[in-house]
């Protein structure tokens, strides 16, 4: 099967095989690529409580045992990870990538099944929990780093350049609790990514720190990359996950549904999202309309449109930078009786705010139709968004900005890529450079 990471079976003849390969050269030279990383018929189970005693008193006078259910956050998980490649791990919350990854790390033990890993392991978790609050700085590399497999000697030719790169050089002899969350956060992942592994392991940690230190961080996760070490990464962070990962595992309540190429993937759990939230959608309507007495009309909802469009007026989930778009959101303006603030706000799915923006003063009554309705359209002539998937959010507001309406689930769209442009970031600006004159 083409790709690195492939789904596990009996007949293949790797399966047995545990030997380390070895690692991919700076230069690209061919080498025999091996699983860095087997996950074989993982399973593992925790125990739901349906009752909680607040001590030991009450527990024992209740005379009985406690009653739990079990749960499986992964069941019967299995596949490879070749040696140099970088693979991510989607689904909703829930769904066991979190829990996978420390099986990994041997943080938590499997009921059922094996996971081997080939060479050095530095699992980028919880960062800095292996902190002793009371310890400077300095002591504290010297304990994470232990814990992570390096020697004192290894730490002594690293020192500097682990305080340098979380930037501490002036409080590293201050004890941990005096440190802000920052300075903890971005200790911890300085002494992680400075232990040279062949196996990393990321939990949503490539945005800890401010800007710039992200930026280092980036880096820093590219330079292992070109090094060969074999990468595996959850992330909330789509467009995170379409980058920096040549496959993409798809987990959905403990299981394995779909495992491939990253754009692929993601789509397909894309699609997923959007067919669960129409059928969410669809469920809330039957029941709405059960509790209706069948002699009474049912109440129209305030809000009966909120969608996109494309340029021919037809309804879409996608589209593409440079090309026009249309947001329309159709309310019953009888029922507010007074002039109404459309508010509209673009988010990326990691949270990042893009825009926010308004119909201004309000629309008022007289603008709405014979029914009452009123339907206002955002036209945007030329989409200014990088590729990547968004979340538009809706709020209807009065004249004053208090608060009528807000949609509660926020409608999703992917940005695919329109006519190039070497730009970065949220916005495609769209614009061109001119050059006059001569470089001699």
């Amino acid at each position: 099967m083409a790709g690195h990471a492939h789904l596990r079976n009996d007949q293949h003849p790797d399966r047995r095989t545990r030997v380390p390969s070895p690692r991919a050269s700076p230069g690209g030279g061919a080498v025999m690529s091996r699983p860095a990383v087997v996950v074989d018929d993982v399973a593992k189970k925790f125990k739901l409580f349906h009752e909680r005693h607040d001590s030991l008193k009450s527990t024992i006078l209740s005379g009985r045992r406690a009653r739990y259910e079990e749960f499986w956050a992964l069941d019967g998980v299995s596949f490879e990870v070749r040696e140099g490649s970088t693979i991510g791990l989607i689904g909703e919350n829930g769904s066991g990538k979190s829990t996978l990854l420390k099986c990994m790390a041997r943080i938590l033990l499997p009921d059922r099944g094996r996971i081997t890993i080939s060479g050095k392991v530095s699992a980028l978790l919880e960062l800095g929990a292996g902190f002793h609050p009371d310890l400077s700085g300095r002591e504290n590399v010297y304990l994470n780093a232990s814990i992570l497999g390096m020697s004192k000697k290894e730490v002594d030719l690293r020192f500097d350049d682990i305080v340098s790169f979380a930037g501490l050089e002036r409080f590293i002899d201050t004890p941990v609790k005096n440190y802000s969350s920052g300075m903890y956060v971005r200790l911890g992942f300085s002494v992680a990514i400075n232990v040279e592994p062949e196996v990393l392991l990321v939990d949503e940690i490539l945005a800890v720190g401010d800007e710039e230190f992200q930026e280092r961080s980036a880096e820093k996760f590219a330079e292992l990359k070109r090094s060969g070490c074999t990468i595996v990464v959850v992330s909330h962070s789509l467009d995170q996950m379409r980058s920096i990962c040549e496959e993409v595992v798809l987990l959905e309540h403990g299981k394995l549904v779909a495992i491939g190429k990253s754009g692929e993937i993601v789509d397909k759990y894309l699609g997923h999202v959007r067919d669960d939230r129409r059928a969410r959608e669809a469920e809330e309507r039957a029941r709405y309309r059960a509790l209706v007495p069948t002699d009474e009309p049912a109440e129209i909802p305030l809000v009966s449109c909120f969608e996109l469009l494309d340029d021919e007026g037809h309804p879409t989930s996608t589209a593409r930078s440079n090309d026009p778009l249309t947001v329309r959101v159709t309310y019953d303006a009888r029922r507010i009786g007074e002039p109404v603030r459309v508010a509209l706000s673009i988010y990326r799915t990691d949270g990042a705010h893009v825009v926010s923006l308004n119909t201004g003063y309000g629309i008022a009554m007289g603008e709405a139709g014979e029914d009452g309705s009123v339907t206002v359209d955002y036209r945007i002539p030329s989409l200014p968004l990088q590729t990547g998937v968004y979340e538009w959010s809706l709020a209807l507001h009065d004249t004053d900005m208090l608060h009528i309406f807000e949609r509660a689930e926020r409608l999703r769209f992917d940005v695919t890529p329109g006519d190039f442009h070497d730009q970065r970031g949220l916005v495609d600006l769209g614009g061109e450079f001119v050059t006059r004159g001569s470089v001699s």
